[in-house]
């Protein structure tokens, strides 16, 4: 594992962010393609450089949870639980929005998702840079997300305007996002943090339908709901055939 970036290298990051640019990073889960999330001309270039669709929202990281009362309307009683059992790591938390969160980066939904990610690297970047962090995987929209410092350079290259090197991910996939807008708890993807975990805290979750590819009319709930995902570049060939060993255990 290279060694952490220095406090030279998180100061630099931190003035790229607060000017506008664009920092690749590592948190617990993948690295994320990082910009000032109240910039709305910093979070467009992410949607450039992904070539992400402007209907898929982002997820906003924040060095605590001083930053909540900044940033959503409500903070319910469950949120309050999930987060200090669960922050930092990998769950995001989907609730509702206040006007200084732009609507590019929810979609044009009235919510926004915020967590607290889990490495040094992410949290030394956020505090340094004392701003909610927009940042969706660092990769072309719609590929494997990366879990190394190479994989982004490899997809991204000069189009970010700093990679920090935080070693491979511990996780290595994105982090559950859980609405909690109504009374209703509803999983909107799965990733590090299990249902199990989190409704042994707060009860029953209710598990959202998937979307179906192709543009909806309206904002995506959260990033990672369509139908198709991830997309690896290499070509699979599924053979179906019974092993004669199979077919006569019966």
């Amino acid at each position: 594992m290279p060694p952490l970036p220095s406090d030279a290298e998180i100061s630099r990051a931190a003035e790229i962010l607060r000017a506008g640019g664009l920092v690749a990073f590592p948190t617990e889960t993948v690295y994320g393609l990082g910009a000032n999330a109240l910039n709305e001309q910093a979070v467009a270039r992410i949607f450039d450089v992904k070539g992400r669709p402007r209907f898929d929202p982002l997820i906003v990281h924040i060095p605590g949870r001083e930053w909540i009362s900044r940033l959503a309307a409500k903070f319910p009683p469950e949120a309050e639980r999930l987060a200090e059992r669960f922050w930092p790591g990998p769950l995001t938390l989907v609730l509702p929005k206040l006007p200084l969160v732009p609507d590019l980066v929810t979609a044009g939904c009235p919510t926004v998702g915020l967590r607290v990610p889990d490495h040094p690297v992410a949290q030394a970047l956020l505090r340094a840079a004392d701003l909610p962090v927009a940042a969706p995987s660092a990769n072309p929209f719609g590929r494997i997300s990366p879990t190394t410092a190479e994989h982004v350079r490899e997809q991204l290259g000069a189009q970010v305007d700093l990679t920090l090197d935080g070693g491979p991910c511990r996780v290595g996939v994105e982090s559950t996002v859980l609405q909690l807008t109504t009374a209703e708890a509803i999983l909107l993807r799965p990733g590090g943090t299990t249902v199990e975990e989190i409704e042994a805290l707060i009860g029953k979750v209710t598990i959202a339908t998937t979307t179906e590819s192709g543009a909806p009319t309206s904002g995506l709930a959260s990033p990672g709901t369509l139908s198709s995902h991830y997309a690896p570049l290499t070509p699979l060939t599924i053979w179906q055939r019974v092993l004669p060993s199979l077919a006569r255990g019966g």
